[in-house]
C-alpha cells in the first residue's frame, strides 16, 4: 500500500535563533558591566545592576525606553558605551536580517530567485560580502550627513563646538537606528519650534526605517538609469505604506491634540502643525518627543497603539510587524471584500504564502503584547492605557513612554526587558522561518468550508 509522503528537503534547514540571541545577550552582558562601572554614571556610587542591565537591553535592543534621566544620570562615557550599544544593536539588527535574506534567497530555485530578485528585493546569495560592506556605508554615510546639519545648527544655539559635535552625532545615531535616546533632559520639547532639528532628526527616522533592500534597490537603479531599472514591488509597497501612514498619523494625531493644552493645544498653529507631523513620525520605533506623551488624550494613545505595531520597513532598524506586512493584510481584506479570486496590486498578484506569513506574524505580535499587557497588570499597579502602550513600545521597540518606566518595580521592568529582546529579534527570525519552513506535499486534503462571522 502506498503511503502519501513528503517531499524530501533538499537542504538542511537553517537555525540561526540560537547565535543571534546568544550575541545580543553578550552584547546586552558587556553594555551592562560597562554601565556599572563608576566611570559611567556621574553619582558618588555605581550604577546599579537593575539600572545599568535595563538601559543596556534598551540600547541594544534599540528601543529607548529608560529608567534613569540620559543627559544627566550618564557621563560623557556612559554616554559613548550607549551610542556604541545603540550602533551595535542597529547594525547588528540590519545585517542579521540582510543576510536572512540572502539565505531566503538561496533556497529558492534559479528562476524563483531571478523572479525575488526582481520584484521583491531579495538578494542573491553572491552578495554577502558586499550587504555587510553596504549595510556599514550607508549607516555611517547618513549618520554623518545627518551630524553635520545637527551640528551647525547647535552652534547657532550657543553650543560650544565639543558639545555640538557630541551632541550631534549621538542624536544622529540614535535617530537613524530609532533608538530614541536624547541628551536633552525634557528629550526634544526645547525644540519644538525649531524646524531644522526636528525636520533632520524625522528624516533619519525615516530614512533608517526604510531598510537595506529599499536603498539597495534606490542606488542600484541609479548606477543603471532611470530608463533601465524600476522598483522593486517591495520598494513601491514600503515607499507607498510609510507615506500613508506619515499622512494618516499627521491628520490623526493633530486633530486629537489640537486643543489639548497638555500637548499641542498650547502651541502657535505653525509649531502644532509642526510637532503634529513629528509625532507621527516617531511612533515609527524611533521613540523621540516633542510634548508629554502622558498628557495625551487616551484615542492619541491608542491610535500611537497603532502605529507602533507597524513600525517600519524590513531589514532595517525599525521594529513592529513592517509596512509591507501591513499593506499584504490591507490588500488581502480588500480582495476578500471584493470577492475577488486573487491579490493584486499594481499589476502584480500576491502569492497565499506571503498572506499567510502577514497573517501569522500579526497574530503573533498581537497575542505576545495581550500577553505582556496582562503580565505588566498583575505585576505593576498601572492603568490598562498606560501598561497596553509601555508593553506595546517595548515589544516594537519603540521608546515612547507615559512616564512610568522608571518607577515601575523590579518584575515589571524585567518583563519589558524580555519584551525589548523577544520583540527586536521576533520580526526577523519569525518571518525567515516562515519562509524557511514552506515545504510542498504531493496530495491535498479535500477542501471544506466553514462557517466565518
Amino acid at each position: 500500500m502506498m503511503w502519501p509522503r513528503r517531499e524530501p528537503a533538499v537542504r538542511k534547514r537553517v537555525r540561526p535563533t540560537r547565535p543571534l540571541l546568544l550575541a545580543f545577550l553578550s552584547v546586552i552582558a558587556v553594555g551592562t558591566a560597562l554601565l556599572m562601572l563608576p566611570i559611567s554614571s556621574t553619582g558618588s556610587e555605581a550604577a546599579p545592576f537593575r539600572d545599568a542591565v535595563f538601559t543596556s537591553a534598551s540600547a541594544v535592543t534599540v528601543t529607548g525606553l529608560t529608567v534613569v534621566d540620559t543627559a544627566s544620570y550618564w557621563t560623557g562615557f556612559g554616554e559613548a558605551v550607549l551610542l556604541v550599544l545603540m550602533q551595535l544593536g542597529g547594525l547588528g539588527i540590519m545585517t542579521f536580517t540582510a543576510l536572512l535574506v540572502v539565505i531566503i534567497g538561496g533556497r529558492l530555485g534559479m528562476r524563483r530567485r531571478q523572479a525575488a530578485q526582481a520584484e521583491q528585493g531579495i538578494l542573491d546569495p553572491g552578495e554577502i560580502k558586499r550587504v555587510i560592506i553596504g549595510v556599514a556605508i550607508l549607516s555611517a554615510a547618513i549618520e554623518t550627513l545627518l551630524a553635520i546639519v545637527l551640528f551647525l545648527r547647535f552652534l547657532t544655539l550657543g553650543l560650544s563646538p565639543g558639545n555640538a559635535a557630541w551632541d550631534a552625532a549621538f542624536q544622529s545615531v540614535s535617530a537613524f537606528n530609532g533608538a530614541g535616546f536624547c541628551l536633552f533632559t525634557d528629550s526634544l520639547a526645547r525644540f519644538q519650534g525649531d524646524v531644522i532639528v526636528l525636520g533632520v532628526i524625522a528624516i533619519g527616522i525615516i530614512a533608517g526605517g526604510l531598510g537595506v533592500p529599499v536603498w539597495a534597490d534606490l542606488t542600484r537603479r541609479k548606477r543603471m538609469g532611470l530608463k533601465h531599472r524600476r522598483w522593486s514591488f517591495h520598494t513601491r509597497l514600503t515607499l507607498m505604506g510609510t507615506a500613508i501612514l506619515l499622512v494618516l498619523g499627521f491628520l490623526v494625531i493633530t486633530i486629537f491634540e489640537w486643543t489639548n493644552p497638555g500637548t499641542l493645544g498650547g502651541m502657535p498653529v505653525g509649531e502644532r502643525v509642526l510637532n503634529g507631523a513629528f509625532q507621527a513620525v516617531t511612533p515609527r520605533s524611533a521613540g523621540f518627543s516633542t510634548v508629554d506623551v502622558g498628557s495625551m488624550r487616551e484615542e492619541t494613545l491608542l491610535f500611537t497603539d497603532f502605529l507602533m505595531l507597524i513600525g517600519g520597513g524590513s531589514v532595517s532598524p525599525a521594529g513592529g510587524i513592517k509596512v509591507t506586512t501591513m499593506l499584504v493584510l490591507v490588500l488581502a481584506t480588500t480582495a476578500s471584500l471584493k470577492g475577488a479570486a486573487d491579490v493584486q496590486f499594481i499589476g502584480r498578484r500576491l502569492p497565499t504564502a506571503a498572506i499567510r506569513q502577514a497573517l501569522a506574524v500579526t497574530v503573533i505580535f498581537a497575542g505576545s503584547i495581550l500577553v505582556g499587557t496582562i503580565a505588566l497588570l498583575i505585576a505593576a499597579d498601572v492603568g490598562l492605557n498606560a501598561a497596553l502602550f509601555e508593553v506595546t513600545s517595548a515589544f516594537t521597540t519603540t521608546g515612547l513612554s507615559t512616564g512610568i518606566t522608571g518607577s515601575l518595580p523590579g518584575v515589571a521592568q524585567g518583563i519589558l526587558i524580555v519584551l525589548m529582546v523577544v520583540g527586536r529579534l521576533a520580526p526577523q527570525l519569525l518571518g525567515a522561518a516562515l519562509v524557511l519552513r514552506e515545504t510542498g506535499t504531493t496530495y491535498r486534503y479535500p477542501e471544506e468550508r466553514p462557517i466565518v462571522g
